[in-house]
Formats: structure tokens, C-alpha cells, sequence
């Protein structure tokens, strides 16, 4: 404390309110290595990312409310492009401002990303190594029950009343049963929240711990205008984003042209209408990635899915490699493994810097809302939703995981994919239960789980021969 703090009361310490608030919060440098963990370990999709940042950052730390990470959870659900790193900017921006925001956002997706651009150099170097197959396989089986144990804790807090419960199966039937498109399913969701918004906003729910503010909470009671000062350099800070992304992207198709203009333009397009994260990213990449131009083949486009779901960071990574072979494979004269990682970072470059303009430009007018109860509903019905989504996320996944085969059923409205008994691939069976063991039963974490199980996968593939 200074001499100056002192001298006030002669000698008795007067520090104003907002000022001690403030000094409880974490430091830059401790949010940094908290970012950095959570980048580092952020495996499973957004369910499992999105539960491994609520631990950290609230039922350890308390340094964001439940409420508040609800809000913002459910404004980034609303956001194209990968949530769980939106929320982490977010909620980065909350604490520390512009700074805060881009050091939570970047270190989310640059481990991920470095892993990323090594893996697709393998593939498209040396393709398939066994040894990386069977890792790849024991990973898989983990990443399927930490979506499972996401889903479950996210459950428990989003959904709030049978209303909340209701609209989570709802949309579970409306994707999985009836191939509705995710935005018009987060659209109606949000009609009704708005239309109704006791239903889902009443009776909250939590642990003991959510009686005490948290840190953030408490300092903004005590400097209303904390926010306000942020939300004016966040909204600068939104704008210059929006000119690094977009300059370059027209420089390169007025100027340059080729594969590089159609690598930026392309996935500049991704970035702004993929609402639904990586699984909704498949239908557009597969349509003109695939078949327009011809950058890789449809069982190639799985293998990126495949090796994005096994890598920290969001799943729409799987975009990375797609802009790896395309460079790699480009006609230019820029091409082979140094086209490859031009076009993995440009790639990377397009995908994640709208990410940040839409956080720094929409957050502080959502965190100006947050006492409008209409708005609240909406968002609370959206992540209730969100539940159902994550359902049928993990439902395709280990159908996907657990069977060779599926069969397609189409009846009327109804299509959906049934596994084919006779396929069940017993090996995964068997580390997935393993898997399980290790997080439910022996609460060994993610990052024993993942490594215990990706061991299990190279034995079972290289010792058993399976």
C-alpha cells in the first residue's frame, strides 16, 4: 500500500471500494496461465470445452458468476463460428478488457492450431502411419465419453424447470428425428424464450457456492462504470478487427487471385454463416470444399473431422486442414508443404478473426441487457436448446465411434441413422468403457483420461492386433 493511501486517515488504511474490489481479481499474468491451461486441455467439442472453462473460471476460481456465464454462453451460442472460444474471449474481455479478451481467445485456439498444421503436414506427407491411427483410435473412444460428462454437467446447469427440459428433448427430436437445420431450431427455441421468459428464467438453480458474488460481480457493484469505459475501447478494438480480416481478403482476390483469394474468400464465407459450430461446417464444406473445388476428397473431409475431434481447441479446426491440402495440393507455384502452411494460416487467419469482431462489437450491448427480462428468456431458452443439440452431437458421434456401419431410416418427416448391430466394433466398446472408468469412476480428469485411453488404443491395435 503507498504512503499516500495512508496518509488519508492518518495512518488507517482508506482505499475506495471499487479499488479494493478490483485488486481481488485475478492479475493479468494469473488469467494467462488459466487461458493457457484451459487452451491446453480444451479436448471434447464445445460441451466438454465449454464445462472445462465453467470449472476454472466459476465453481473453482469464482471469478465469473453462474448468471453471468450463462448470458454470455448464451449470446456466443448465438454467434457463427465456434462458441466455447467466443466465450472465452468474452469472458476474457470481462475481467481484463480488450487485452484479456484477445489473450483468452488466442491462446484457446493457437495450441490446437500448432497441433493442427502438424498433423495434416503428416497426413499429407506420409498418410496413414499406423502408430498414429491407433492413438487416434483410443482418442476418439475418451473424446466420447467427455462429451458424454459435458453433457451431463451442462444439463444440470442450463436446464431450469420442465420448460427448460421440454425444449431440450424438443430439439433433440427436431435434429436428430427430423434433420431440421440448427439455426431455424436456435431461432424458434429463442421465439419461445422470448414469448415466455418465467419459464425459463425463474428458480435458478447451482451449487452452495453461487450464494457468494463473484469477483467480477462484486467489482462491478462497486464501479458501475467499469464496463462502460471497456466497452468503449472493446468497441474500437471490434472495428480495427474487422479491417485486418476483411483488407487482406481483397487484396488477395482483387490482386492475387488463385487458390489463395478462393482459400480466403471461402472460408471468410464459413465464418459468417456456420452458426452450429463444426457439424454444421460439414455440410458446406463437403458441397463446394469437395465437389466446387476440388481441394480434397470426402473421406479426406472425415479425416480432418477426425483429427480436429482428438486435437485441443475448437472443432472447426477441421477447417485448418482443409486449407492445409489445399495449399498444399495448389497449382501455384506456392505449393507442397510451404503452400500447405500459407493456406493453413490463412485459413486460420479468416476463420478466427470475425470471432473476435463479433465478441468485442456485441458484448458490451449484451452486457447492457442483462436485466432485460425478455432478452433473458430468449437466451436462456436458446442454451436450453443448446442441451439438445449437444445430445444429438453425442449421439452421432458414438454411433459413429462405437459402430462400423449405419443404416439410414426414412419415414415420412423422420430420417435418422440406426447402427447396424452386427458391426459394433468391440475394441472401442471396450475403451470407451475404460474411458468412462477413468472419468466417472476414478475421477482422473481429462487429460489422464485422454492419455490412459490413447495407450490403451496403441496396445489394443499393435499387441492384440485388433
Amino acid at each position: 500500500m503507498s504512503d499516500g493511501a495512508l496518509e488519508a486517515t492518518g495512518g488507517v488504511a482508506s482505499i475506495p471500494a471499487h479499488v479494493a474490489a478490483e485488486a481481488r481479481l485475478p492479475s493479468f499474468g494469473e488469467a494467462f496461465h488459466v487461458w493457457l491451461k484451459i487452451g491446453l486441455l480444451s479436448f471434447g467439442g464445445p460441451a466438454g470445452q465449454i464445462a472445462l472453462m465453467h470449472r476454472e473460471v466459476v465453481s473453482e476460481r469464482r471469478w465469473i458468476g453462474e448468471r453471468r456465464f450463462l448470458h454470455a454462453l448464451n449470446f456466443c451460442t448465438l454467434l457463427p463460428g465456434p462458441e466455447a472460444q467466443q466465450l472465452a474471449t468474452y469472458l476474457g474481455w470481462t475481467m481484463h478488457g480488450v487485452r484479456g479478451g484477445l489473450v483468452a481467445g488466442l491462446l484457446f485456439v493457437i495450441p490446437g492450431a500448432l497441433v493442427m498444421l502438424a498433423l495434416s503436414l503428416i497426413y499429407a506427407t506420409l498418410g496413414d502411419v499406423p502408430v498414429v491411427d491407433a492413438l487416434f483410435f483410443g482418442l476418439k473412444c475418451a473424446v466420447l465419453v467427455i462429451v458424454v460428462e459435458a453433457l451431463l454437467r451442462i444439463a444440470r446447469r442450463a436446464l431450469r424447470g420442465t420448460a427448460g427440459w421440454a425444449l431440450a428433448g424438443a430439439a433433440f427430436i427436431a435434429l436428430f428425428f427430423l434433420g431440421l437445420p440448427f439455426p431455424l431450431v436456435v431461432l424458434g427455441a429463442g421465439v419461445v424464450g422470448y414469448l415466455r421468459p418465467e419459464a425459463f428464467t425463474a428458480g435458478g438453480h447451482g451449487d452452495a457456492k453461487d450464494d457468494a458474488p463473484a469477483l467480477i460481480d462484486a467489482v462491478l457493484a462497486t464501479d458501475p462504470g467499469r464496463l462502460d469505459r471497456q466497452a468503449s475501447r472493446a468497441r474500437r478494438a471490434g472495428w480495427i478487427g474487422l479491417v485486418l480480416w476483411l483488407v487482406p481478403v481483397a487484396l488477395l482476390m482483387l490482386v492475387v487471385g488463385g487458390t489463395y483469394a478462393d482459400i480466403a474468400w471461402f472460408f471468410s464465407k464459413m465464418a459468417v454463416v456456420t452458426v452450429g459450430g463444426a457439424y454444421a461446417v460439414l455440410a458446406y464444406v463437403a458441397q463446394d470444399a469437395v465437389q466446387a473445388y476440388g481441394w480434397l476428397t470426402a473421406p479426406e473431409m472425415l479425416a480432418g473431422l477426425g483429427l480436429a475431434e482428438t486435437t485441443p481447441g475448437p472443432l472447426i479446426l477441421v477447417l485448418q486442414f482443409v486449407g492445409f491440402l489445399a495449399g498444399y495440393r495448389a497449382p501455384e507455384a506456392l505449393s507442397g508443404v510451404p503452400g500447405g502452411i500459407v493456406g493453413s494460416i490463412l485459413t486460420v487467419w479468416v476463420t478466427f478473426a470475425p470471432c473476435f469482431v463479433f465478441v468485442f462489437l456485441g458484448a458490451p450491448l449484451i452486457e447492457r441487457l442483462q436485466a432485460n427480462q425478455a432478452l433473458a428468456g430468449a437466451l436462456a431458452a436458446i442454451t436450453a436448446a443448446v442441451v439438445g443439440v449437444v445430445a444429438n452431437l453425442a449421439v452421432w458421434f458414438g454411433l459413429r465411434v462405437l459402430f462400423r456401419e449405419q443404416h439410414r431410416v426414412e419415414a415420412g418427416p423422420l430420417a435418422f441413422d440406426l447402427p447396424i448391430g452386427a458391426t459394433l466394433d468391440a475394441a472401442a466398446l471396450a475403451l470407451t468403457i475404460a474411458a468412462a472408468a477413468c472419468l466417472f469412476a476414478f475421477r482422473l480428469g481429462v487429460l489422464r483420461t485422454l492419455g490412459i485411453t490413447a495407450a490403451l488404443g496403441l496396445v489394443v491395435r499393435f499387441a492384440l492386433g485388433i
